[in-house]
């Protein structure tokens, strides 16, 4: 599976378990769900995201062939 794909898993099970943990045991819960929705809107702007620092390290590598280019001209 791509890296982009698993990292959109990964938050869409972190946003939807933290949603049933707040109604099952404690409203805080969703300070997690207000957690990963400021990651993703900071990734937005820096590229950079920690869970896709961290799935990189696990060894997860995204399309093959797939080169993205900066907004400078240069590839990332």
């Amino acid at each position: 599976m791509a890296l982009e794909r698993t990292l959109r898993g990964i938050a869409g099970t972190f946003v939807i378990a933290s949603l049933i943990l707040s109604r099952i045991h404690s409203p805080w819960w969703l300070l997690f769900t207000l957690f990963v929705g400021v990651n993703l809107l900071q990734s937005a702007f820096s590229d950079w995201c920690p869970m896709m620092s961290f799935l990189k390290a696990c060894g997860l590598k995204g399309h093959e062939g797939e080169t993205r280019t900066a907004s400078k001209g240069g590839t990332l």
